[in-house]
């Protein structure tokens, strides 16, 4: 795991405590503008493919995904919208799903990341590409 700076990790609290990433149980295990490690619980998962599980991984890669685009941002800047396209792969019913988002591109008015979800096996469960656009505050 990489280190993170506690600067860009204040930033990332002060951005999403007590949202529905929290109540998710989305534990974040590294946090930087060029990639966001973070895992979540789907123990239980009886929904059929693509409902409860859909939704959450989205909901996972958007929160990593934004995540690293407000630490890029910094504190000059602020998100004013994000675009984000996924593909599910498979379905995970237990244990967690882990993703990693990698920025593609960190500009001035747009930041961008591939994430990737995988399973406890390692099997990729989704694939997203996130677009967060950025300007000044």
């Amino acid at each position: 795991m990489t280190q993170t700076n506690p600067d860009e990790l204040a930033l990332f609290t002060g951005v999403h405590e007590g949202t529905l990433a929290h109540r998710m149980g989305i534990e974040f295990l590294e946090a930087s503008a060029e990639r966001v490690v973070a895992r979540m619980p789907v123990e239980g998962n009886t929904q059929p493919y693509g409902l409860l599980h859909g939704g959450a991984s989205v909901v996972l890669a958007e929160t990593i995904g934004s995540t690293g685009a407000a630490i890029h941002a910094g504190p000059e800047r602020i998100a004013v919208g994000i675009e984000i396209n996924a593909t599910h792969h498979r379905s995970a019913t237990s244990g967690h799903v882990t993703g990693v988002a990698t920025r593609l591109h960190g500009g001035r008015t747009l930041a961008t990341y591939d994430i990737e979800i995988t399973d406890d096996e390692g099997r990729r469960v989704c694939t997203s590409r996130l677009t967060c656009m950025l300007r000044d505050r």
